[in-house]
């Protein structure tokens, strides 16, 4: 984690970044002694539009940018002058031009800095970055109190990365439902059911996935109350939290099924929304369940043919026990809307490989009964660069969801799977009530060639979500 701190100038033989719009502006930011030497150096180099001069002891590093950039470019610029100097112990930045901006740069370096090293035992001192300090220089800011909103967010994305990345053994719904509690020192109320409570709330779906595994289930649910004086919940987050998904009886092929240790993306992100929340302390009362199960094969896991009813009565034919995360999303969306009656319910879950065929690595698939709640996440994804795609919710597709003898399956075979799975979770969502379903599988890790994302597990959503509940 890179240290951000302010400084008041950056005179100096030292290292340096120096962000600017045009040749005037450079000039004034370089020492004369510099820029009488800058025409002769010959040791230039330039990467993604940063020119380094190395003036020997030290380096200067130069960046043309435009004036009036939305901030989320200049996040990225964070990013490309943190993996350009991340071999340096040190460095000063001074942004000559819209110093509105300096703290969405300053953002965009923790972001790209994030490393998850805790299970490297053989790592040299050259295989890490030495880069431990940026100072802003000529930022306009005293403090960094301004800051803080920013640091919590970036804090909230690291932590959401973190859980993502344990491996199942060290995160089962237990481990995981212990490290929510501990939340609760940021003024959170958190609230953890055992396997005995979500069977006197009639968590049954949840249950079924969960009975064939040795590590038993979970439900936290989160409180950010930020606006006590008011009973109104501006929003309620579901979140999947599938620690490891085998697949069950309907056994998934071997064949990179470690990467299911990530399907617990969904529940990550809403928990990481709700740090987020009361990092920021943001005025608005935000509630949260995650239902979190691990989905194996043995002798006491459903099976292909059980039907379940669910916790709002409706019954569920099982017809593949590897569409496990839409049973949890199910109980969970019943229980948030009879719990807290939340204005918004968003829910977010790596649900389907088909929004992976459908939209690849490059868009979060995004249903929705509200035009407003689907224009103001649309809006959200754009602003802070985790887009969706809005995806179409039909009767047609509803009713590929019908059972024989049963209120419902849960598959409708292979077309249009994304939409049949965010269908099957219509029915769990009160007839008025303002919803959308986001599914971020292909979205949860990356292989590193975005700027913001290091490779491994994405943090996708908690910017989204947290960017969303600025705009409702």
């Amino acid at each position: 984690m890179v240290e951000i701190t302010l400084g008041k100038n950056i005179l100096g033989a030292h290292n340096k970044v120096i962000v600017a719009a045009s040749n005037s502006e450079f000039e004034k930011i370089f020492s004369k002694s510099e820029q009488n030497l800058l025409p002769a150096i010959k040791k230039q180099t330039v990467k993604d539009g940063i020119k380094e001069y190395n003036l020997g002891s030290y380096s200067v590093f130069a960046v043309r940018v435009k004036e009036k950039q939305p901030a989320l470019v200049w996040q990225q610029l964070g990013g490309k002058v943190y993996k350009a100097v991340k071999h340096l112990p040190a460095i000063k930045v001074c942004l000559a031009t819209a110093k509105h901006y300096v703290f969405d740069f300053a953002f965009g370096v923790e972001l790209a800095s994030y490393r998850f090293d805790k299970y490297h035992t053989k790592l040299k001192a050259d295989d890490l970055p030495k880069l431990e300090k940026i100072v802003l220089t000529n930022s306009g800011y005293k403090n960094l109190d301004e800051y803080k909103p920013y640091a919590g967010l970036a804090n909230a994305v690291r932590y959401a990365r973190d859980m993502i990345n344990e491996p199942a053994n060290a995160l089962t719904p237990e481990i995981f439902a212990a490290d929510i509690k501990r939340l609760e020192y940021l003024g959170l109320k958190v609230n953890i059911l055992d396997e005995a409570q979500m069977k006197s709330e009639d968590f049954n779906l949840a249950l079924a996935v969960a009975q064939g595994s040795q590590n038993r289930p979970k439900v936290a649910v989160l409180q950010w109350l930020g606006q006590p004086e008011s009973d109104e919940i501006t929003l309620g987050l579901v979140g999947k939290g599938v620690t490891f998904d085998s697949g069950g009886i309907s056994i998934k092929p071997a064949a990179n099924m470690g990467e299911m240790k990530q399907d617990m993306a969904g529940a990550a992100a809403v928990v990481a929304a709700m740090k987020a929340a009361a990092l920021q302390k943001i005025e608005k009362n935000i509630v949260a369940v995650v239902g979190l199960v691990e989905n194996m094969p043995s002798g006491s896991a459903y099976r292909p043919g059980d039907i379940i009813r669910s916790m709002s009565g409706q019954t569920v034919e099982v017809d593949n026990t590897d569409a496990e995360g839409r049973l949890v999303l199910a109980d969970c969306l019943t229980y948030i809307q009879k719990r807290f009656s939340p204005k918004n319910v968003v829910d977010m879950a790596t649900l389907t490989g088909a929004i992976v065929v459908a939209l690849g690595h490059t868009f979060a698939g995004l249903f929705s009964n509200n035009e407003n709640l689907a224009a103001n996440i649309i809006t959200a994804g754009n602003t802070c660069g985790e887009r969706v795609w809005r995806m179409p919710i039909d009767e047609e597709f509803d009713k590929m969801m019908d059972s024989a003898i049963a209120d419902m399956r849960n598959t409708g075979g292979r077309a249009a799977g994304s939409s049949t799975a965010a269908c099957f979770l219509q029915r769990f969502v009160d007839k008025n009530r303002s919803w959308a379903h986001i599914d971020i599988a292909g979205m949860d890790a990356t292989d590193g060639k975005k700027v913001l994302y290091p490779k491994g597990a994405s943090g996708f959503g908690v910017m989204l979500l947290n960017e969303l509940v600025k705009k409702i």
